[in-house]
């Protein structure tokens, strides 16, 4: 009897790897159950969101207040296993957003962040044309033509009060004038503390530690009450202005020191490669020196942005109705009282506050990676 060969004459397609081999059981054996410890902090994770989720969204959700058709405002929440009162959030749409300003104005702060959306995106977004157009329209005619829209006064403009400026709006001036001017301030500051001059080296040093050791609060106290006595007589600038210039003092002795440890990573060869190729001292530090520092110390600058951008909460205790007060007011009011606002107002607060956080900080990851020239260990 002869032996029968078979001869296969074509390859069979590769069959895919066992699945506790890949894929998600091997992702969750990498990641939640790779050891003893790692095992039991998982089950406990998961036992605690089955704790918390439940509860969370029948708050936010399930026993939330989305609509008034009866037009009941804050009554419509006052009943018993009401969760989160929604309707007083969109009720005081408005209020929240635009605080005190005139409603046939509103025209006016919409269009003031419209032109301020244009001419940001060409500065954050790389390869985008006009970028040295927008940035110099930015910072030379956009805060002019902000202030007269807002202020009005002019061209026909019906005047508005700083003390009718509030809501979102006022925490995003305040935060985007704080960031704007504590950054070059803070780059002077860390220049001079590391000057040879002894007067300017004590003066930075000085300011930087005067302001670093007192906290926020006590700096708008200050700003607030003491500020005015500092003035000529007959000049009393209003009480924006005022935590203005505080914060911005304040901010830019922290923004100082995050600059300063940039500078002082910089390797010595550095300096001598710009002076061997002839460079002024302002060249070197504009062309060399600070552009390889700020990028060294990227997540220190945005986290003081992060900072700044949250105290602006602050303001609240000088009498400003920033997003965080107008919340609480529109919560305390008599028509839109209820049990759940104060909880649905600080929720709201807090989620609009991480929405501007969580952006900057995935936009700094961003700048990180775009700006990597292969140092990063």
């Amino acid at each position: 009897m002869s032996d029968i060969i078979f001869v296969r004459d074509h390859i069979e397609p590769a069959l895919p790897p066992p699945s506790r081999a890949s894929g998600v059981f091997l992702w969750a054996k990498r990641n939640l159950f790779s050891s003893v410890t790692s095992t039991l902090v998982t089950i406990l994770a998961v036992v605690f969101l089955f704790w918390i989720i439940p509860p969370l969204y029948g708050f936010l959700i399930g026993n939330a207040v989305f609509t008034d058709p009866e037009g009941l405002r804050g009554q419509a929440c006052r009943f018993e296993g009401v969760g989160a009162c929604w309707i007083m959030i969109k009720g005081r749409w408005n209020f929240i957003l635009y605080g005190f300003f005139p409603s046939s104005e509103i025209w006016r702060i919409n269009l003031m962040f419209v032109i301020a959306i244009i001419l940001l995106i060409p500065m954050l977004v790389p390869r985008m044309p006009f970028t040295r157009t927008a940035a110099l329209l930015f910072f030379l005619a956009f805060p002019v033509v902000a202030f007269i829209l807002m202020a009005g006064g002019v061209f026909g403009l019906t005047p508005v009060p700083s003390s009718q400026w509030g809501g979102l709006t006022l925490t995003l001036i305040i935060s985007v004038i704080g960031i704007t001017v504590s950054m070059p301030l803070g780059i002077l500051l860390a220049l001079g503390r590391q000057s040879k001059l002894p007067i300017i080296k004590a003066f930075c040093v000085g300011f930087i530690e005067v302001w670093r050791a007192v906290p926020l609060i006590t700096v708008l106290f200050m700003a607030s009450v003491m500020f005015p006595l500092f003035m000529p007589q007959g000049v009393n600038p209003d009480t924006l202005l005022r935590a203005i210039i505080g914060i911005c003092l304040f901010e830019s002795a922290y923004m100082a020191e995050v600059v300063r440890g940039g500078l002082q990573a910089m390797p010595r060869g550095q300096y001598e490669a710009a002076d061997a190729l002839g460079l002024s001292k302002f060249k070197s530090l504009g062309l060399v020196i600070l552009p390889q520092a700020l990028k060294h110390v990227i997540p220190g600058i945005v986290n003081t942005f992060i900072a700044l951008f949250k105290d602006t909460s602050l303001v609240t205790i000088i009498g400003l109705f920033d997003l965080l007060n107008t919340v609480r007011a529109v919560a305390r009011d008599v028509n839109w009282s209820s049990p759940t606002g104060d909880v649905t107002g600080y929720i709201f607060a807090g989620f609009v506050f991480w929405i501007f956080c969580f952006g900057m900080s995935r936009y700094s990851i961003y700048m990180e990676k775009r700006l990597h020239t292969g140092h990063k260990r």
